[in-house]
Parts: structure tokens; C-alpha cells; sequence
């Protein structure tokens, strides 16, 4: 059994609902099919259903099987305009304002997750990142203690040395260009919380850097040596160390080497990379020369699950960010 069934068999006995708020795309409307018929997940729509029946029938999707909300026609729609405007008061946004940002459907789709009429938001297939993200920041915000929006990729290795189907989670690899120490505080933390909510896994965290414990003297560096002793303190209780290389953090017979005593040396599964630079360069690297699958970006760090697609997305890939996302909520 693959990690992802893994997921998707969890999400089925979580019983979540996941918003939809792309209703006009014909991926979504059969990525819905598939999680009803599935039994993963309820699904809401944001949309129109006279606009949708064409489709629903084109792919066989009974409209009866899944939640069809019209913004326009919805009995929370003045509530949800109050609401947005409260959260964005010192914007002073004006009623109008308010009230076509709210009919948009990724705001509407957030509202709905805010106030728990969903558990999660799945969207971007039509949709840009930056909309995407724009409208979950604004209205689910950050978790508490979080200082940054964050995404990681869960990377499953064919073979890594002995072990077939090795997997990492390398963050930040899609959203922070560079983040400060403090923000890769916040990048490990919401890391480790994916990975434990994801797969139940023990994280071991590794900031990485192109120094192992001092080697190399630069101002890079410091701000990861920062980042280390800042987590260390905050998060005594979760298993991080660094700066490490990349050989250090994950062979253990280097780690050994170079990083004696580290309790995760040469042992890692939560790889924290510097910059974006670092990160993206990262898993692609993986994915391409190890075979890897890149299952991401997971966006962490809000204080209610949304998550963004790729506009080439597929079907299944719908179906598996929605799982992926139902399983994030607390």
C-alpha cells in the first residue's frame, strides 16, 4: 500500500468535508465523483448548480451527492460580508468592497472553512497561487505562534540505501524566497506538525546549510545556527539539530563524522532548507535524478486548511490534495 492510499483511507474515516470552490472546471467536477463515490470526503461547491448540471452529467456526477452553495443566494452571505470586513478593518474596505470580495469564490470557499461549514479548501486549477493563497491568508489566517505560510513536499524515494520508499519532507520548497530565522522556526514547526498528521511519524528535523556545526563561517550560516537554537528552546520536545549538510543530515555514517553526538544526525526526515533557492533546487533534484514522487506543495502554517493546485493539475491530483488537506485540520 502506497503513502497515499495510506492518506486517503484515513480521510475516509475521518468523514471531513473539503470546499471546492473551482465549480466551472471539468477536473474538479470529476475529482468530486471520485471522493464521493470513494467515500473520502463530502464535498461543498461554490457555484451555480444550473451551470453545472451540463458537466455533472457530461462525467456522471449526481448533483444530489454533493453540496452546491450560490454565494449570491446563501443566508450567511451578510454575515460573511460583516465578518470580512471586521478582519480587514484597518484596510477600512468599504461595504461594496466587502461584498464582492466575498461573492468570489475562493473568499466565499474560505469563509465557509472559518466558519465551519467545511474542514478544508482545494482550489487552483484555475486559479493562480498568489489568488489562491491571498484569499486563505486573509481569512483563516495564521496558526497561533506561527510567524509565516509555509508549503513542503512529501518525497517518496524508490529505494533510499536498504529502505524502498524512503520519505522526506523538504520545506520551504514553493512560498518564502527567504525566509528569516524566525520564519524557519515557524517553516520546521508547521513541517513537523504535517508530518506527524500526515503519516503519524516521530519527526527529526535537520536545518541544513552548507556548514555542519561551524565548518564554515558566514553570515548564512549564522542565521540557520539562529534558527537551530531558537527551535531548540521553543520546541524542546521535538527532535531538530543543525546546521548540518545534506550528508550529515541523512547518511549515518557521515553524520557520525562530522556531527558526533547529534541525536538525529545522519538519521533526518524533515529536511529545512535556507532559502527557496536551496528548497526548490532540492526536491527537484530528487525527483528527477532518485525517481522520486513530489507530493506538494503542502501549504502549513494557517490556522485552517487550505491548500493550492497546480494549474495543470490532474483529477488525482485533486482527489489527493484534498485528502492530504482534510487531514491537517486539528
Amino acid at each position: 500500500m502506497n503513502v497515499l492510499t495510506k492518506i486517503k483511507d484515513k480521510a475516509k474515516t475521518l468523514k471531513r468535508r473539503v470546499v471546492l470552490p473551482e465549480s466551472t472546471d471539468p477536473r474538479m467536477i470529476q475529482a468530486a465523483k471520485k471522493l464521493v463515490s470513494d467515500d473520502i470526503a463530502k464535498v461543498t461547491f461554490v457555484g451555480d448548480a444550473d451551470k453545472m448540471k451540463p458537466m455533472a452529467d457530461e462525467f456522471g456526477l449526481m448533483l444530489n451527492k454533493v453540496e452546491i452553495i450560490n454565494p449570491l443566494h446563501s443566508s450567511d452571505l451578510n454575515g460573511y460580508i460583516d465578518d470580512f470586513k471586521e478582519l480587514r478593518k484597518h484596510k477600512n474596505i468599504s461595504d461594496e468592497e466587502a461584498r464582492n470580495t466575498v461573492l468570489n469564490p475562493l473568499f466565499f470557499g474560505a469563509m465557509l472553512v472559518k466558519n465551519d461549514k467545511a474542514d478544508a479548501s482545494v482550489a487552483g486549477a484555475l486559479n493562480t497561487t498568489g489568488d489562491v493563497m491571498r484569499a486563505a491568508i486573509q481569512v483563516l489566517g495564521l496558526k497561533a505562534g506561527i510567524k509565516t505560510v509555509s508549503s513542503c513536499f512529501m518525497m517518496t524515494i524508490p529505494k533510499y540505501r536498504e529502505e524502498l520508499n524512503k520519505i522526506f519532507f523538504y520545506a520551504d520548497c514553493a512560498v518564502m524566497p527567504n525566509p528569516t530565522a524566525e520564519q524557519l522556526v515557524s517553516i520546521a514547526k508547521s513541517t513537523a506538525e504535517t508530518a506527524e498528521a500526515l503519516l503519524g511519524i516521530e519527526p527529526k528535523i535537520a536545518f541544513l546549510s552548507f556548514s555542519t556545526k561551524g565548518s564554515a563561517k558566514h553570515s548564512d550560516v549564522t542565521k540557520v545556527q539562529q534558527a537551530v537554537e531558537m527551535f531548540k528552546k521553543e520546541y524542546p520536545d521535538i527532535k531538530a539539530d543543525g546546521e548540518f549538510q545534506l550528508d550529515a543530515a541523512i547518511v549515518p555514517e557521515i553524520g557520525a563524522k562530522k556531527a558526533p553526538g547529534s541525536e538525529i544526525a545522519g538519521d533526518a526526515n524533515i529536511l529545512i532548507f535556507p532559502d527557496l533557492d536551496a528548497g526548490n533546487i532540492g526536491y527537484k533534484l530528487t525527483q528527477r535524478l532518485a525517481n522520486a514522487t513530489a507530493t506538494g506543495p503542502i501549504i502549513q502554517g494557517l490556522a485552517k486548511p487550505a491548500n493550492d493546485l497546480s494549474r495543470g493539475c490532474s483529477v488525482q491530483d485533486i482527489v489527493d490534495v484534498s485528502a492530504i488537506a482534510l487531514l491537517l485540520k486539528e
